[in-house]
C-alpha cells in the first residue's frame, strides 16, 4: 500500500489573481468591489495602477450632475505600468516600442476609428467614446475607472508610454488636463505675442498657462484663491487677477484691457465649472476674440447671458470637449521637453489610498485640495 502524500506537499490550483476598484453605486455612495484579473485578448494591456487623480468631472458626477452615468466605476486621469501584453502588442500608439513595466497613459476614451466622426478626423467625438467607460460591473472589469489597483487598455484605446524623465506625478495628469488644454489653445489658434485671459487656477488652467506661455503668449488668470494665483505664477502667469479684490466685473474689464494693451484678450479660457463664468468671459474679449469654453460640463445648469456682446464683438465661442489621441502624445512629450520649466508635480498635493476614495472627492469637492491623487496599490 503506497503512502499518500503530504497534503501540505501537494500541488493544487494556483488561486486567480485578483484586483480591487472603486465603484460608485449611486450619486454620493461608493463601495469597494474585488474582482479577478483579465486574461489578455490580441492587442490590449494589463496596466497596475501607479497613481490616478480626482478631476473635477469625478465630483460632478459624484454629485450625480452628468447626464448620462449614474453608477459605474470612477476615475480617468492616471499613469499605469505594464504588467500584461496581449498577442501582437509590441508598440504604442505614436511606434514606440514597449514592454513590461514601461509606464505608459493610455486616453480615457475608445476611438472606434470607423463612425461618422472618426471618419471626418472628429476622434474626440467618436460616437463609441463611452463604449468601456464606467462599466467595471461587466468583465474586463478594469476598463472605464482608474480609481483601481489595475486597468484594461482596450485594443480600441489609444496610449502612450512615458519618457524617463516624466515623474508619476507629472504624467498623471497627462491624459486629461494637459491633453484637453493642447487641443483647446490649438482650436483657439492663439499665436505668439496674443494675450489669454485663464478663468480658474486648478489642474486646466495651471496647465493651460505652461502651454501658453511656451507658445509666447501673455498669459493672465482670474482665480478668487490666493494660494492658486501664486501657483500660477510658477506656471507662468504673467499677472493675476484675485477675484474678490476685484469685485465689480467692469473693473476687471478694465483690468484685463490695462494688461492686454489693446480692447481686451485675443483668447479667453474658461476651465471653472461654474456657469456664471461663462457669461463673464465674453467681456474680457477684444473683437474677433476666441473664447474657448472647457470647463461647464455639468447639464441642466443656466446663467443669464447677453448674445448681444457675441455679435458686437464678432467673437467666436468653441466649446471643447475630450481631445483627439494625438494630444496625449503631445502632452507626454511637453512634460518630457518644455514642461520641465515648471512645477507639473505639485498639480497633486496630498494623496489618498484606495479605500479613501470618497474622502478624496469630496475633499476635491470642497476645494480643501488642489488636485487629490490616490495610489490605489499602496
Amino acid at each position: 500500500m503506497h503512502a499518500m502524500p503530504d497534503a501540505a506537499q501537494a500541488p493544487g490550483p494556483i488561486p486567480p489573481a485578483m484586483g480591487r476598484l472603486a465603484y460608485m453605486t449611486e450619486p454620493g455612495s461608493l463601495e469597494i468591489r474585488e474582482y479577478e484579473l483579465p486574461e489578455l485578448e490580441q492587442g490590449t494591456a494589463l496596466l497596475e495602477v501607479l497613481q490616478t487623480n480626482v478631476c473635477g468631472s469625478e465630483v460632478h458626477i459624484f454629485q450625480g450632475k452628468h447626464p448620462l452615468f449614474r453608477c459605474g466605476g470612477m476615475g480617468h486621469e492616471m499613469v499605469g505600468r505594464l504588467i500584461g501584453l496581449g498577442a501582437g502588442l509590441h508598440t504604442d500608439s505614436a511606434g514606440t516600442p514597449v514592454k513590461i513595466g514601461d509606464r505608459i497613459v493610455p486616453v480615457y476614451a475608445a476611438v472606434c476609428g470607423r463612425c461618422e466622426n472618426c471618419n471626418r478626423g472628429v476622434y474626440n467625438a467618436c460616437l463609441a467614446s463611452y463604449h468601456h467607460f464606467a462599466k467595471t460591473h461587466l468583465r474586463p472589469h478594469f476598463h472605464g475607472g482608474t480609481f483601481a489597483t489595475h486597468y484594461h487598455v482596450h485594443a480600441d484605446q489609444p496610449f502612450y508610454r512615458v519618457p524617463e524623465n516624466v515623474s508619476d506625478a507629472a504624467a498623471s495628469s497627462a491624459n486629461c488636463a494637459l491633453s484637453q488644454v493642447l487641443h483647446g489653445l490649438d482650436r483657439a489658434q492663439l499665436a505668439l505675442g496674443q494675450t489669454v485671459v485663464i478663468q480658474g487656477a486648478g489642474g486646466l488652467g495651471l496647465s493651460a498657462c505652461a502651454v501658453a506661455r511656451e507658445r509666447g503668449a501673455r498669459v493672465i488668470v482670474i482665480d478668487k484663491l490666493p494660494a492658486r494665483l501664486e501657483t500660477a505664477k510658477a506656471f507662468g502667469a504673467h499677472h493675476v487677477i484675485n477675484f474678490d479684490e476685484v469685485p465689480e466685473l467692469t473693473d476687471r474689464v478694465k483690468r484685463v484691457q490695462q494688461l492686454a494693451g489693446a480692447e481686451g484678450a485675443d483668447v479667453v479660457v474658461e476651465v471653472t465649472g461654474v456657469p456664471a463664468a461663462f457669461a463673464e468671459g465674453v467681456h474680457y474679449l477684444r473683437p474677433e476674440g476666441v473664447y474657448v469654453v472647457m470647463g461647464n460640463i455639468s447639464q441642466g445648469q443656466t446663467t443669464p447671458f447677453d448674445p448681444a456682446l457675441v455679435v458686437r464683438k464678432s467673437a467666436r465661442i468653441v466649446g471643447v470637449n475630450r481631445y483627439p489621441p494625438k494630444y496625449l502624445h503631445q502632452a507626454v512629450a511637453f512634460l518630457a521637453g518644455p514642461g520641465q520649466a515648471y512645477p507639473f508635480d505639485s498639480l497633486v498635493d496630498r494623496s489618498f489610498k484606495l479605500d479613501e476614495t470618497k474622502l478624496a472627492i469630496d475633499m476635491s469637492a470642497r476645494r480643501e485640495v488642489q488636485r487629490a491623487t490616490i495610489f490605489p496599490n499602496r
